[in-house]
């Protein structure tokens, strides 16, 4: 009797001890997997020992005292976050809704943490209120105009706050503008009438452009004919000198060969050809005819020649 109760003892503590046991090994994992922390390289790893800073570790493995040391995880990229639509008024009072992306990096893991409680919505309520001042300081032609004036403006207003809080601003990009449904048709009609200008000096510009290059190929066409008749008349003038002196040669061979052919005629061919005159004389209707002195006295030289 007595040895079963010692058996069922036994029994009872041996299953005691293994429970206890399976709860220490359990508590012993649990406590190693919270004080093991593997931070990767984009990451750093703020640590608090008993409520104070103990300093930023990581990238790699990292060892943390169970109950004692607690870990705030910071990542190190590059972040974008979208600020919706925002209505805000222009300097010359004009409603206009705006929306834009920001974009920041933490370049001091733990300021971000200890310098403010939740970084993304204060920034997101300082954007905002950037916004609307740096929008209620310039004008609607100029908030549609200069957008990369604006992304400066918010960029630089923004860096400001953020720099104490370990975080830099690198980029603000306006995604949209918005104006008002008047002020949009109001646009659509100036440009409507930009482009009916445009086409109207456009097609002016040909018609001048087409009057001036038809004068000038009348200019052209001008000065070409001139030359063309210029250069005729001189070859014309050319041809008659040409001629004319070939004609003056013509006749002057023609006197140089009379006057040669006179030099071997004689009296006695001289008195020949006034008989043939004579001859063609007598022919003729005419019944007076009056002839020079020379010619008796060829006569009498004709005869007499004859005679001897």
């Amino acid at each position: 009797m007595l040895y079963s109760v010692l058996e069922q003892a036994g029994g009872l503590f041996t299953g005691t001890a293994l429970c206890l046991g399976g709860i220490v090994v359990t508590l012993a994992l649990f406590l190693l997997v919270t004080a093991i922390k593997i931070v990767p390289e984009y990451e750093r790893l703020v640590v608090f020992r008993l409520g104070r800073t103990a300093g930023t570790k990581g990238p790699g493995l990292i060892f943390l005292i169970p109950f004692v040391d607690r870990g705030v995880r910071v990542d190190l990229r590059e972040q974008v976050r979208e600020i919706p639509h925002q209505t805000s008024i222009t300097k010359d009072n004009a409603s206009i809704s705006v929306d834009f992306l920001w974009y920041y990096k933490i370049l001091n893991a733990e300021d971000s943490v200890l310098q403010v409680g939740n970084f993304e919505s204060a920034a997101q309520g300082m954007a905002t209120t950037t916004l609307r001042a740096v929008i209620g300081g310039i004008t609607l032609d100029q908030a549609l105009s200069e957008r990369e004036h604006i992304n400066n403006n918010l960029r630089t207003r923004l860096d400001e706050v953020t720099e104490r809080w370990g975080v830099k601003v690198t980029n603000v990009e306006i995604r949209e503008i918005i104006p008002p449904r008047d002020i949009l048709d109001a646009m659509n009609r100036q440009m409507t009438a930009e482009r009916v200008r445009r086409a109207l000096v456009t097609e002016s510009t040909g018609t001048q452009e087409a009057a001036i290059n038809v004068a000038e190929g009348a200019r052209q066409a001008a000065i070409l004919q001139a030359n063309g008749d210029q250069q005729s008349a001189v070859l014309r003038a050319e041809g008659q000198r040409q001629s004319q002196l070939l004609l003056a040669q013509g006749f002057a061979d023609a006197l140089t060969r009379i006057s040669e052919a006179a030099e071997k005629i004689d009296q006695k061919t001289m008195t020949l050809q006034y008989f043939e005159a004579l001859k063609k004389l007598g022919e003729g209707a005419s019944t007076k005819f009056i002839f020079p002195l020379e010619f008796t006295s060829m006569i009498e030289n004709f005869m007499g020649a004859k005679g001897k």
